[in-house]
């Protein structure tokens, strides 16, 4: 089997109109040699294996299932194996039927790459802490290729990893790894499960063989500084399609009057200000404070370091508030809640459709941006988000207010 070098796969983030390779898997040559001329090995794309010519036969073990993936004759051939993820493999490698070469898969003290796509925010956010779980869990050597802006979001929480840009390897890479939620669904070379069913962010410990339990990415402010003496709450309200949208048309306007008459200033801090395609269009919530456009990523998360609270979508914001620390009310009736991290200011309405996207008969479609699978084009359209109403996400920040100790800035002022 030869190895690609490329994929075109989307992820939910990118439109047809943008549509450019999700994941490159160069791998280089193979790192690992052998006193065998011609022979070697490594797992840069699942195992990889050159035999030169002659009557060699090639065998992979998965030493946890203890089961024989593949056992052929090959010569002056490359070898791979069909699973591109983590895999305990064994290889065996025979010369006319002797054993000549055995080799166990052992991370420790080797270089090991974690790739993760670029020009994404939520989905990187919400894998990277399985990085820091791999890396402890095989005492490697561990380099994340990544955005630099990604980088510099990580990079001060997590001083025990090597961060490098999205298309660099370190020399004498011993195994890689690639991070991401592989279309079509039933893509599995690249994961071993259907992401609709695991969750976002559930899907990476699977894929790299570890614990599938939620983990909190830690994301540092980088100053300590408030840039607003004013209590606030930061808010997101634009996304990728609109099926992520908060589709109540009176929703984010009743909610920001009830955060205004509780004392709180309410800024917006998505990266548009107006979003969307075709005929469908969303602009800044009115009565919110714009602080949208293209300002690095850390001054968001000073922005949410020193906020109250956060309200946002199924989106990245909502991960980046998470990571930062801050409680989130987090709106979304298109996925069902184990797709996110765990909140309990999370609001979907039961009584009318929902969770279309952790539906595994129903695969998204990157290309509409007004994609809904169920009741496009009928009165039904968006339900899910329509029906959860500004009455219950007040409730929530009722909820949220109580639980953690937080006076609203008018009874502080009444109390003083």
């Amino acid at each position: 089997m030869n190895e690609i070098s490329e994929t075109i796969v989307t992820t939910p983030t990118e439109t047809a109109s943008k549509q450019k390779p999700y994941m490159t898997f160069d791998c280089g040559p193979l790192s690992c040699k052998t006193d065998i001329p011609g022979l070697e090995f490594d797992f840069n794309y699942g195992i990889r294996v050159n035999v030169p010519e002659g009557n060699w036969r090639v065998k992979f073990i998965d030493r946890d299932q203890c089961l024989t993936l593949y056992d052929a004759k090959a010569s002056a051939t490359q070898v791979t194996s069909t699973k591109k993820y983590y895999v305990n493999f064994r290889l065996e490698i025979y010369k006319d039927e002797k054993l000549v070469l055995e080799h166990d898969l052992n991370l420790a003290r080797k270089n090991v790459l974690i790739k993760f796509p670029t020009g994404i925010l939520g989905d990187v956010i919400s894998w990277f802490p399985y990085a820091q779980a791999f890396k402890h869990a095989h005492d490697c050597e561990l380099y994340c290729a990544m955005d630099p802006k990604m980088k510099e979001l990580f990079q001060p929480a997590y001083p025990e990893l090597h961060f490098i840009g999205p298309e660099e390897r370190p020399d004498n890479t011993y195994a890689t790894y690639y991070m991401g939620i592989f279309f079509p669904c039933s893509d599995r070379v690249h994961q071993p499960l259907d992401f609709r069913i695991t969750g976002l962010q559930k899907t990476i410990p699977y894929l790299l063989g570890l614990k599938a339990e939620e983990i909190r990415p830690v994301i540092l402010p980088t100053s300590q500084e408030r840039s607003i003496p004013e209590p606030y709450v930061c808010i997101a309200a634009q996304s990728t399609t609109q099926a992520k949208y908060w589709n109540n048309p009176g929703g984010w306007l009743k909610t920001i009057k009830y955060l205004k008459s509780l004392g709180y200033r309410v800024l917006c801090i998505d990266q548009k200000d107006c979003h969307g395609s075709g005929s469908r269009w969303n602009t800044i919530p009115y009565g919110a404070e714009d602080f949208t456009g293209n300002q690095p990523l850390t001054e968001r998360v000073n922005l949410l370091y020193h906020a109250e609270f956060f309200i946002g979508l199924s989106s990245g914001l909502s991960w980046l508030a998470w990571a930062v620390g801050k409680p989130v009310v987090l709106i979304s009736g298109f996925t069902l809640p184990f797709n996110e991290f765990y909140t309990p200011y999370r609001l979907i309405n039961y009584h009318v459709c929902n969770g279309c996207w952790n539906d595994a008969t129903i695969e998204f479609v990157h290309s509409d941006f007004a994609w809904c699978p169920r009741h496009k084009d009928t009165d039904q359209q968006y339900e899910c988000s329509r029906f959860i109403t500004p009455e219950s996400v007040n409730h929530a920040i009722d909820r949220l207010l109580k639980n953690h100790g937080l006076q609203p800035p008018r009874k502080r002022m009444e109390n003083a």
